[in-house]
């Protein structure tokens, strides 16, 4: 049973480092996001710092192409000119991406690898929260392979098939195996195991829009 949802939103973004560099040239700039801010704006003042906002400040015309979770850190790659954001956008459209994830979840896992294939959908009465449905859900599937062991815990890196909103965090709740300090999925001990969602946006990869060349970008996890 998970918690229930907080009746008020408490943002208190992080300020150090205020901008995260991993890569910039004429056409696109790479972040490395901390965990605890948004990747855009929400419409009340009080949630208007955000990693767009601030890309902004320094990229004046930088323009969001995807997003991750506030609580989620790691890679985004945002467009310097609006060629660039449609030829990376489509990239995003089309599943043409590359994209991995770090986690520590819940427990040891005894396999070593597998796939979670579960259709999610939104949870209306606990927005923003996903849940798996069988009747209404959109087609889910996320990979996973252990690449470290702990006490109580297994480190994964985990990939994506489809994109929809929290997959990695519900798909790993589902077979038993919540992201430790994910306070929207796990409870009790794998809530209170870590003092923020243990996931991280570890590996990007696109075509570059100026020449079309594969690029890849990588993050350490920091935890």
């Amino acid at each position: 049973m998970l918690n229930p949802m907080p009746k008020t939103f408490v943002y208190d973004p992080p300020t150090e480092p205020w901008l995260v560099i991993v890569h910039e040239d004429d056409d696109i700039v790479v972040f490395d996001k901390p965990s605890g801010l948004l990747s855009v704006p929400g419409k009340d003042l009080r949630l208007a710092d955000s990693l767009q906002t601030r890309a902004l400040e320094r990229y004046p015309g930088a323009g969001t192409i995807h997003r991750l979770d506030k609580d989620t850190s790691g890679l985004i790659v945002m467009a310097r000119h609006k060629g660039a954001h449609g030829h990376i956008g489509k990239q995003f459209e089309y599943r043409q991406t590359s994209k991995a994830y770090i986690a520590r979840v819940w427990g040891e896992m005894a396999e070593e690898e597998g796939l979670v294939d579960l259709p999610l959908a939104t949870d209306w009465e606990n927005k923003p929260r996903q849940r798996v449905d069988h009747e209404r859900g959109r087609p889910a599937q996320s990979r996973w392979q252990v690449i470290g062991r702990e006490p109580g815990a297994t480190r994964l890196r985990l990939v994506p098939i489809t994109g929809r909103t929290h997959q990695l965090r519900v798909h790993m709740r589902e077979i038993g195996h919540p992201i430790l300090g994910d306070e929207f999925y796990a409870t009790g001990p794998a809530l209170d195991a870590a003092d923020r969602l243990q996931l991280h946006a570890a590996e990007l990869g696109f075509r570059h829009p100026r020449g079309g060349e594969p690029v890849l970008f990588t993050s350490t996890p920091p935890f």
